[in-house]
């Protein structure tokens, strides 16, 4: 990789890859889903659902994205993928208002969020899929927050 390259990603901030999986909303739907991606050893570290009437989205982070995506694919199952970021909160429910507080201020939207299931050096984690990934991670950063990736929740 050529040195301007190694600098342009060091400057944007770690990502994590997230999927939207469309569902029917019925009875077993998301067992279905799951245990899918559990015989193929992909373990879900991240979990939203959202419900209508005749549809679910899941919402999820895995530990191993291109297997998901294989997955998903052999499955016929309609899914997106895209970028999230994931930010450690430090120790304390205080901590989430904190944080929040600090994209406020740079004034950046947060579109949609949710905790994950693991806590990859033992401190609760928030993914946020924001309008601008990259600058919402320099001002976490930049605020002492740690900005996680893929490589810091995959196996």
């Amino acid at each position: 990789m050529p040195a301007d390259a190694q600098t342009t990603e060091a400057m944007r901030g770690p990502k994590v890859r997230h999927f939207s999986v469309f569902l029917t909303n019925r009875v077993g739907a998301l067992l279905d889903l799951t245990r899918s991606l559990a015989e193929a050893n992909v373990h879900i570290c991240g979990l939203d659902t959202i419900n209508t009437s005749d549809s679910a989205i899941i919402r999820m982070v895995v530990d191993d994205p291109d297997r998901c995506r294989e997955v998903l694919a052999k499955q016929n199952v309609a899914a997106t993928e895209s970028h999230a970021i994931a930010v450690e909160l430090p120790q304390g429910p205080e901590k989430l208002d904190a944080m929040l507080r600090t994209l406020h201020g740079a004034e950046i939207n947060i579109e949609f969020a949710y905790s994950l299931m693991i806590r990859p050096r033992g401190k609760a984690v928030l993914l946020m899929h924001v309008q601008d990934d990259d600058f919402a991670c320099e001002v976490l950063r930049k605020a002492g927050y740690v900005v996680l990736g893929q490589d810091d929740i995959s196996r």
